[in-house]
């Protein structure tokens, strides 16, 4: 069955305030996303089309494990744990295991942008700022952009395997 975004894609405001627009231009880049795996089915999602193994449906999964860690284990700093890290340390979060499926993957992202807008308008503002154990002074504005850059980033890798895959090429 061929997969279905869930979500619509809204261009950003032009015209904003701070917080407004950047968590715009995220929630943009967000589903820009799933816009890429649009008429897809399962095995198109999960074929690895470069050397690294990397597929559309591991970008989305690296996604949820990047939106979960920044925002709520580094930024909110819940008592949870990282996801996708096996017993060994190894990280997952590109690997389709077995037992993953499509909707599970799309729900864990899903899930994941939730809890991070939540993490956002809990904040007093961009200016908040936590102790983390690993970098110092974490501020929340350094998270909004740096997820903006990752999940952009990520967009044009999942361009490039679109197309390989169907040709399909598009923004």
């Amino acid at each position: 069955m061929p997969f279905t975004n869930p979500i619509s894609r809204s261009e950003p405001p032009r015209n904003a305030g701070e917080r407004e627009a950047l968590v715009g231009w995220l929630d943009y880049h967000r589903a820009t996303l799933l816009t890429k795996l649009e008429g897809l089915d399962d095995a198109q999602l999960r074929r690895p089309m470069v050397p690294s193994g990397v597929c559309l449906l591991g970008l989305v999964k690296h996604l949820t494990a990047v939106e979960h860690g920044w925002f709520v284990v580094d930024f909110a700093q819940a008592e949870e744990h990282y996801l996708f890290v096996r017993a060994d340390g190894t990280e997952t979060d590109f690997v389709i295991e077995p037992g993953d499926t499509t909707e599970s993957v799309i729900s864990g992202y899903l899930q994941a942008c939730e809890r991070g807008r939540a993490v956002i308008a809990d904040a007093e503002s961009l200016d908040a700022t936590v102790q983390h154990p690993e970098v110092g002074e974490l501020g929340l504005r350094w998270v909004v952009t740096h997820m903006i850059e990752e999940t952009a980033r990520h967009n044009g890798h999942a361009d490039i395997i679109r197309e390989l895959i169907d040709g399909a090429t598009g923004d």
